[in-house]
This record gives C-alpha cells, structure tokens and sequence, in this order.
C-alpha cells in the first residue's frame, strides 16, 4: 500500500469503527517509515472530525461515536509514545474526572478520546473523584482545563463542592472549568461558576478550543 492509501484506508476505517483495521494499518504505516504525526493529522483526527460533524447532523448517534472513538484509542495506544518522541505540540493540556459519588464513566470517556484526538494532552483521575484530588492534580500537571463529569442529578451537587475546593486551595483563576454529564445544562453550569459547559463529546472539543484561544489571548500569547 501507499502512504496516500495507508492514510485513506485510517481515515475510512476510523470512520465505522474497525479497530483491528486501524491497528493493523498503524502498524502498517510505521513499518513502512511513515511519520506519526502524519498518521494523526492527515487521517485520524479529519475522521474523528468527521465523526463528531456527523453526530451533529443526526447521522451517527453515541454508539457510532464509541466504536469510532475506541478505534481511534486503539492506534493512539501505539502513536503516543511515539509522538511524545517527536515533541509533537500538544494544543492544552485537560485534567478530567467523574466527581466524588458517581461511578459513570462512559460519556466521560468518550469525551477523553475526542480531546486526545483534537490533540490535547488528557490526564483522566477516573470516577469517584474527591475535591482534594481534583485540587492536587491541578497543582501536579498545571492544566490549562479542568473537566467535572457528572450522570446523576444526586452528584450534581459535587460541581460546587469542587470550585469551593478550587477557591479554598487558592487555584481557580489558573485554570478554566468544565462541566459536562447527560443531566447537566447551560443554566447549571453558569450556577456553580463554571466556565464552559457541553451537551456532548463533540461539543465539548469545540468549547475546550474556545477556551484554550480565550486564555492564550488573556494571557496575550
């Protein structure tokens, strides 16, 4: 195969989700001298893009998203290392976790993979995340965001609990926060102070990008 079908054959397979096809192309690409980032620019994150912009449309739903996302976590596994080599630019650097009392991981996961694939560099500290902890790893990696998942309307609370903690360690102001989960809204949100809010994985990248270009221009880089 060439590099232009290797690269075709990602971004297609990447598409419906066929993770042993992507694997094996990554792998294929490698062996043949191909550039990681290349793999990761020109094909896996335009599919992944895809992928999101069909969600919006209406023409993937979640399950879709998942496979394709999971396809995508299969050649990351391999590019990361590789890339971290390379010194590829990562665009921010994202702390998430599911707060303290909920054990929901699915949609938060997903949301990690879209932000890996829109090349943000993803810390995930899991489920059942303490204030405490969600304090300590902003202190640890100096995240440019932070990402509070909830599912549950009982552990919405936890929301404020976090920035209180945030506010208490002295922290808030240096990084930007998120809040996302399949019963929070935009009107919560704004509620607890948070600075961005997304109904979904795919709008969560964009709001991340939002963001990111709101503290580079704050921070007047």
């Amino acid at each position: 195969m060439t590099p232009d079908e290797i690269l075709q054959g990602l971004y297609d397979q990447t598409l419906v989700g066929n993770g042993p096809a992507v694997l094996e192309l990554t792998n294929d690409a490698l062996a043949q001298g191909m550039e990681p980032q290349s793999l990761l620019f020109d094909a896996l994150i335009p599919s992944l893009e895809e992928v999101g912009a069909r969600f919006e449309r209406g023409d993937f739903f979640v399950p879709e998203m998942l496979i394709a996302g999971r396809a995508m976590a299969g050649a990351m596994a391999v590019l990361r290392p590789l890339l971290a080599e390379t010194g590829v630019q990562t665009i921010g650097k994202f702390v998430m976790g599911t707060v303290q009392g909920d054990v929901h991981d699915i949609g938060k996961n997903l949301v990690n993979i879209m932000l890996e694939g829109a090349g943000f560099e993803v810390i995930d500290l899991g489920v059942q995340v303490k204030p405490e902890k969600f304090v300590d790893a902003i202190n640890e990696h100096k995240p440019d965001i932070v990402g509070f998942s909830a599912f549950l309307t009982t552990t919405m609370p936890m929301f404020k609990a976090n920035m209180n903690a945030l506010q208490k360690a002295g922290i808030r102001d240096t990084v930007a926060v998120m809040v996302g989960g399949a019963p929070v809204t935009q009107e919560y949100a704004d509620a607890v102070g948070a600075d961005g809010y997304a109904a979904d994985a795919s709008a969560t990248v964009k709001k991340a990008k939002e963001l990111m270009n709101k503290r580079r221009a704050m921070a007047g880089v």
